[in-house]
C-alpha cells in the first residue's frame, strides 16, 4: 500500500475555455492534515472535487486512496467524507433523521448503533431531536462533520469548513480533526484562516489554478525570503502612506499602532525605513519574524488572475 493517501500529478480542469486548475500536483501522506490555501477562485474546490471523484480531470494522473482518479471515481467516493462549503442537509429533518438518512445512503449495517455512536462522538446526542434548520452555524458544522465521518472514511475533504463559525466552535472542530488524524484518517482542508493553516501538518498555496508553494508552515515562511520590521507610531496611517512605494517595501500591514513592514530585499527595506527616520517622522522600528499571513499576501499579490 502506498504511503500516500493522495498522489496526483498534472491535474487540469477547464470550464468555458478557461483553466481553473492548471498542472496541480499534490501528495498527502496517510494520517496527515494538509491545508489548502489560496484566494477565492483559485481552484481549491475544483481540485477537491476531482480528488473525491465528483469531477473528472481533463488531464493529469494519479491515485486517491489507491484508486485511479481517472477511472475509479465511484470507488473513491465510497471511502471519502466530503464536507462542502455550504450546509447541504435537510433543514426540516432533525439531527438524528439527517444522520439516519446518510447511513441509509451508505448502506451501513447496524444503522441505529452507528447513528448513536456518531451523535455521542460529536456531542450531538442531547440535540438529536432538534431540526437542522434551527441550528446555529457551529452546530450545523458539527452535524456536517458527523455525517462525513459516520461511514468511517479513510480520507476527509473539508472545503472551508469553519466559515462563519465562532472561535470556540472552530477550536472544538480542529480538536476533533486532530483526533481523527491521530486515528489514521487523512485530511485535506481548504481554508482562509491563517491560524487554521498553522494547525495543519503541511500546507500548499494555490493561486488562480496553480500551486505556488508547499511544505510545513516554517518551510513555506522561510522559503518566501521575507524580511520584516515592526514599526510603532502615534500616526500609523500617515506612516503607512509614506512607506508605500519605497524601495524594498512590498507589504505594509497595520495592527493598531503597529505597522508590519516586509520585503524580500532586506538591505533596501532597512535603508527605506532609516531614511524615513531621517525625515523626522516619529516611530520606532525593530526586526521581527514574517508571518504566514505576510507570505499569503505576498504570493497573492504576485499571482495573475486567470479570469482577468
Amino acid at each position: 500500500m502506498s504511503a500516500f493517501a493522495i498522489d496526483v500529478a498534472g491535474l487540469v480542469k477547464s470550464f468555458g475555455g478557461r483553466r481553473v486548475v492548471d498542472d496541480v500536483s499534490v501528495r498527502v501522506a496517510r494520517g496527515e492534515i494538509m491545508g489548502f490555501l489560496g484566494p477565492n477562485g483559485s481552484g481549491k474546490t475544483t481540485t477537491i472535487r476531482m480528488l473525491c471523484g465528483l469531477l473528472k480531470p481533463d488531464a493529469g494522473e494519479g491515485s486517491c486512496l489507491g484508486f485511479d482518479v481517472l477511472r475509479q471515481s465511484e470507488e473513491i467516493r465510497r471511502h471519502v467524507g466530503y464536507m462542502t462549503q455550504k450546509f447541504s442537509f435537510y433543514e426540516d429533518l432533525t439531527i438524528a433523521e439527517n444522520l439516519d438518512f446518510v447511513a441509509r445512503i451508505f448502506h451501513l449495517s447496524d444503522r441505529r448503533r452507528r447513528v448513536q455512536q456518531t451523535l455521542d462522538r460529536l456531542g450531538l446526542a442531547n440535540r438529536r431531536h432538534q431540526l437542522a434548520g434551527s441550528l446555529s452555524g457551529g452546530w450545523k458544522q458539527r452535524l456536517a462533520l458527523a455525517a462525513c465521518i459516520m461511514h468511517e472514511p479513510k480520507l476527509l475533504l473539508l472545503d472551508e469548513p469553519t466559515a462563519g463559525v465562532d472561535p470556540k466552535a472552530r477550536r472544538d472542530f480542529w480538536d476533533e480533526i486532530h483526533l481523527l488524524a491521530a486515528e489514521g484518517m487523512t485530511v485535506l482542508v481548504s481554508t482562509h484562516y491563517m491560524d487554521e493553516a498553522e494547525r495543519c501538518h503541511r500546507i500548499a498555496y494555490v493561486a488562480y489554478g496553480r500551486k505556488l508553494t508547499e511544505g510545513t508552515v516554517p518551510e513555506v515562511v522561510a522559503g518566501a525570503g521575507l524580511s520584516t520590521f515592526t514599526l510603532r507610531s502615534d500616526a500609523p496611517a500617515a506612516l503607512a502612506r509614506r512607506l508605500h512605494g519605497l524601495p524594498g517595501v512590498e507589504l505594509v500591514a497595520p495592527f493598531g499602532t503597529l505597522l508590519h513592514v516586509s520585503g524580500r530585499d532586506r538591505q533596501a527595506l532597512s535603508a527605506s525605513i532609516e531614511g524615513l527616520a531621517g525625515e523626522g517622522l516619529a516611530f520606532t522600528a525593530s526586526p521581527d519574524q514574517p508571518t504566514l499571513e505576510d507570505v499569503f499576501i505576498l504570493l497573492m499579490g504576485q499571482s495573475a488572475d486567470n479570469f482577468a
